[in-house]
């Protein structure tokens, strides 16, 4: 099994749901990037379990340990080692998963790899496994902040069938984001997608959606030709998350129904550059960025753990009833925010070393 993402700017995650702890492991940053564990918290309250009636009931305080890596504010260049000790287990809630898969997870997936699974919980498949991914993505946003100015903001944009059109510009900020636990900027909406959740959640039900997520400050010239475009990693890091669906950038799918002469984005010379008129690209021509806001959005399926009873099949061909145990979110997209944001650090954060060793800054 492979747990490495990236590869100047690598990050090992561990870890199972239920077990002692879960984290990473970040190989690559550079040294002299100042680092708080203020820095890296930050990103783990708002991934936090329990933070708000529309997330799990499990409770987490997500405290980080920094291990290795960081001395007297700054990183050493060596690697990174963070840690996040788990505190609410309950592993008697999944006795079930020793004998039945549950439907649209991945019980049945993993013991066919593998022919044996963490005794209780998702294991790696568990979106647990994302702490040590926002961890590792809080380092990697302060090393693109601090050298080239980048940052990164996601919020919910649908929930359901609930949807808004917020500007893709890059004037939105994490502040606006979280004046709602829903984390869509839009009041008015955020309020209807709450209900909408909540009553997900009363029914024993769960929802999806779609998260919007803007880099803004990327240079010109990251990238790589062919296999590692920018877009095609962002695509693999997104759909690397738990519960994602699909991923388009820029004009994505909508896209396919204008013709040539109108999706174009025609260069225009501001501020002493070349820039878009538009931004139909989503800030990615040829896999490599023009230097205007990398835009994408992220489709989130509905969680498959529901409260209500579900049929499935056991491992041995009887049908069985699985009881809706264990805790989990009605609507996985308010915590995924900060997944999506540092997935995307994290892919910035190596095509930024990919680009200076080829004499892009």
């Amino acid at each position: 099994m492979r747990n490495t993402f990236g590869t100047l700017f690598a990050v090992t995650s561990f870890g199972e749901s239920h077990g002692a702890g879960v984290g990473a492991v970040v190989d690559g940053c550079p040294a002299q990037v100042r680092m708080a564990v203020e820095d890296i918290q930050i990103q783990l309250d708002r991934r936090r379990p329990g933070q708000s009636d529309l997330s799990t009931a499990r409770s987490e305080n997500d405290k980080v340990e920094i291990l290795s890596g960081i001395e007297k504010g700054v990183t050493l260049g060596i690697p990174i080692a963070l840690l996040v000790r788990n505190h609410d287990m309950k592993p008697g809630d999944y006795k079930m998963l020793q004998t039945a898969p549950r439907p649209s997870h991945a019980d049945f997936t993993y013991h066919a790899k593998y022919g044996i699974a963490a005794s209780s919980g998702g294991g790696r498949a568990s979106a647990r496994e994302t702490v040590g991914r926002v961890a590792a993505g809080a380092v990697a946003e302060q090393f693109l902040i601090q050298r080239y100015g980048v940052d990164v903001v996601a919020w919910v944009s649908s929930v359901s069938d609930i949807s808004v059109t917020l500007p893709e510009d890059g004037s939105l900020s994490r502040a606006q984001v979280d004046r709602h636990p829903v984390r869509c900027p839009d009041l008015s909406a955020a309020a209807e997608m709450a209900k909408l959740i909540v009553k997900a959640r009363d029914d024993g039900d769960s929802l999806g959606g779609i998260i919007t997520c803007v880099c803004r400050g990327v240079p010109a010239g990251w990238g790589e030709p062919v296999f590692d475009k920018l877009s095609a990693r962002l695509a693999a890091a997104m759909l690397s998350i738990p519960a994602v669906k699909g991923f388009e950038i820029g004009s994505g799918f909508a896209g396919t129904r204008l013709r040539g002469s109108t999706h174009n984005d025609r260069f225009v010379h501001q501020g002493g550059r070349l820039r878009t008129a538009t931004n139909r690209s989503g800030g990615v021509q040829g896999g490599i960025s023009n230097g205007e806001p990398v835009v994408f959005r992220v489709a989130f399926k509905p969680t498959a753990t529901i409260s209500r009873p579900q049929a499935t099949s056991d491992y041995e061909g009887n049908e069985v009833l699985l009881e809706g145990r264990g805790r989990h979110d009605p609507c996985v997209l308010p915590r995924a925010v900060p997944v999506v944001e540092s997935m995307a650090a994290l892919v910035l954060a190596d095509l930024a070393l990919w680009a200076a060793g080829a004499g892009v800054s």
